[in-house]
């Protein structure tokens, strides 16, 4: 940007200084500040992956008695026939409150709303923990939060066991074999080869969680070997990652037998059609989860019931899972946290800190029926500018202007300097829970460094200084800064109107902005609109809560610099493919090469202390503030792990495993809408055994 530049040297010299002198005045960064110490906080059990489960055949498995009616009735064959050669069996001992007994529900509270079944080409299934039920994946990332730091790998899941070539060039991976779908068919590498060819690779299809082959590594090819072994091949050698990226949301296969003839490829209609094939009112969409969709009243329930064909079970060889029955009320996510803590609901992610105070007082009182802990800090927000400046999402005049500012970094160091973190943090509650963030890496990530972290602090002076160092002025005596052109400054935020956290945040940002110049005009989109605008390049800025890359590094690391034309959100490529890159994002890019690129611990730690440090010192993205989140379930519940957070690999409805999650004989309430009914074919109701 050359215009602007020229104009604050002409500034400079009105002013009798130098533009290097104006600079000088503002702060000098600093390390960032100790977050207030949060004894609520609860630490988990730190164990092997060993250790909670293994693939073995148990030498007699057993069932609830109402599924075993309904082999009785010759309408299911034996639970043994249903089950896998060698099941995934669950440790007693890694159980808190050991094996199970079946029977009851629970009853989640969530504010999405289902579009449909068909994950693969997008639609989501409403959040809440509804795709994660129905939805299983190669490897399984939520559970890691126990796990000791020194055996960190992806647990297998529906992938086995896999080995790396010599030259890390290749990874085989093992399925477990003789695993059914809900409605019987076999799970094999059919379902591999089409979720490979015809979703990943297909350019017109754009799963639900955003895998494409960048997920994966430009390159990268995948080779059916037989019925339960597939090779992917790489053009680096020992891409890790790539384990990380079999989890939740990336390498979760379909179900090819009723995906595939709706695909346009295989005499389907259109992509159109394929993606509306699978609509919210049709029932038992087969799954490899541990429960099915039998029921969905739009705007009011969604019930799913026990999968006869799931393929885990404990120790004892009963089948998974214990709960027969999962209800999801369709309400708002503020009434999640309220039903939660009165009871009449059974399980919140307390995420949103507007709650903390008021669920704490309520779940300290003895007759509370639900508890609540704190994990650690991994829930971060920051804004993002949007750093592509040849083209993406076809800007305006104004876009465009405004996006040639975000590549300044006086510009950027403008709004750094512009937010007072302890005030956004305070305006959502009082008390130790949020901390000043920084940006980046999140301190709850056994990658954060203290020393690699840049903090710029609030500085009202600062943030005018650098105004004036990126050429920007008020002109007019309006308040608002002056374009070169004349016109006010006016910046677009995107935010997710979904939250009431993330439209305060904003709100507080478009304030302090406005204290040193700069008009912000909110744009608030609910859902899959707020994804668009953001995918899209529809925005100048955009206000996010962080996503696992930054919690975890490894998972989704590729998401944590522009790697590729659409792994970055703040940065995409124009239609031609093409990324403008400024000199600190190719060093970022860099850095996460580097990590990938090694299986060295220290090579890998000092790779991500370099990415940290200059994500921060040319404030790729401005830290609002982190907070931890609460796990509020109801106390009847029994296999709840110590220490589970609501976010770090996955969310809390995977790290407490659910599967195994019972509720003792005498505590049972009896509030199944189905009871004795099992999922039926597909596009039908649930059947019964008489």
């Amino acid at each position: 940007m050359i215009y602007p530049l020229r104009r604050a040297a002409l500034a400079a010299l009105l002013l009798g200084v130098s533009a290097t002198a104006m600079q000088a005045e503002m702060m000098a960064a600093t390390a960032p500040p100790d977050a207030p110490k949060f004894d609520a906080q609860v630490e988990p059990v730190y164990v092997n992956r060993s250790d909670i489960a293994e693939f073995k055949a148990l030498p007699a498995y057993s069932e609830p008695a109402w599924v075993k009616a309904f082999v009785d009735a010759g309408k299911l064959p034996p639970v043994a026939e249903r089950l896998p050669k060698e099941p995934m069996v669950y440790k007693t001992a890694n159980m808190p409150d050991g094996n199970g007994v079946y029977g009851d529900v629970m009853r989640h509270v969530i504010g999405g709303r289902p579009e449909g079944w068909n994950f693969w080409a997008g639609q989501t299934y409403g959040w809440g923990g509804i795709d994660i039920a129905l939805v299983e994946c190669l490897t399984r990332t939520g559970p890691l939060f126990e796990v000791n730091a020194a055996d960190l790998q992806p647990m297998p899941n529906l992938a086995k066991s896999w080995e790396w070539a010599e030259d890390g060039k290749s990874l085989t991976v093992h399925l477990i074999e003789g695993a059914k779908w809900s409605d019987g068919d076999p799970f094999d590498t059919e379902d591999i080869d089409f979720y490979w060819n015809d979703v990943v690779m297909d350019p017109e299809v754009t799963p639900l969680m955003g895998a494409s082959q960048e997920t994966y590594g430009v390159g990268t090819t995948l080779d059916i070997i037989d019925a339960y072994t597939f090779k992917m091949n790489f053009t680096t050698p020992f891409p890790e990652a790539v384990l990380y990226a079999m989890a939740y949301g990336n390498f979760c296969p379909g179900p090819s037998h009723v995906l595939k003839p709706q695909h346009p490829k295989y005499g389907g209609k259109s992509y159109a059609a394929f993606h509306d094939a699978f609509p919210a009112d049709m029932m038992n969409f087969p799954v490899m989860g541990a429960w099915v969709v039998v029921e969905h009243r739009p705007d009011d329930i969604i019930v799913t019931r026990r999968n006869p064909y799931y393929w885990k079970v404990d120790e004892s060889g009963q089948q998974l899972p214990y709960l027969d029955e999962v209800q999801y009320r369709l309400s708002t996510w503020g009434d999640r946290d309220v039903q939660a803590v009165a009871g009449t609901g059974d399980f919140s992610n307390l995420e949103q800190p507007e709650n903390f105070v008021e669920s704490l007082k309520k779940a300290a009182d003895p007759s509370s029926p639900a508890r609540l802990a704190f994990g650690p800090r991994s829930i971060g927000y920051q804004l993002f500018f949007n750093l592509s400046a040849n083209g993406w999402g076809e800007p305006d005049a104004r876009a465009q202007a405004v996006r040639e500012l975000n590549r300044n970094l006086d510009f950027r160091k403008t709004v750094t300097y512009a937010v007072d973190r302890q005030r956004i943090g305070d305006s959502l509650v009082k008390g130790p829970f949020t901390a000043l963030y920084a940006g980046g890496l999140l301190t709850s990530t056994s990658y954060y460094d203290p020393a690699s972290t840049v903090f710029y602090p609030f500085s009202l002076d600062s943030a005018k200084e650098a105004l004036k160092a990126a050429g920007l002025e008020d002109t007019d005596g309006n308040g608002v800064v002056n374009l070169p052109g004349g016109e006010d400054l006016n910046v677009t935020l995107l935010v997710n109107a979904d939250y009431a956290t993330d439209k305060n945040v904003a709100e507080g940002v478009v304030a302090m902005m406005a204290d040193v110049g700069v008009k912000v005009t909110l744009n608030s989109l609910a859902g899959k609109d707020y994804d668009n605008a953001r995918e899209g390049g529809k925005h100048d800025w955009y206000i996010r809560r962080n996503d696992q890359e930054f919690v975890s590094v490894v998972q989704g690391i590729s998401r944590l610099a522009p790697t590729g034309p659409a792994t970055a959100t703040w940065h995409y490529a124009n239609a031609k493919g093409e990324l403008d890159l400024l000199p600190y994002e190719q060093k970022l890019v860099d850095d996460i090469t580097a990590f990938n690129s090694t299986q060295d611990a220290a090579t890998r730690a000092d790779a991500m202390k370099d990415y940290q440090k200059t994500f921060t010192e040319n404030v790729n993205a401005v830290g609002l503030t982190a907070y931890p989140g609460a796990l509020i379930i109801n106390k009847r519940f029994a296999n709840i792990p110590l220490g589970a957070p609501i976010f770090m690999y996955n969310w809390a409805e995977d790290n407490i495993i659910r599967e195994r999650v019972f509720v003792p004989a005498d505590k049972q309430i009896g509030a199944e809408l189905h009871p004795g009914e099992l999922a039926g074919k597909l596009g039908e109701g649930t059947i019964k055994a008489e």
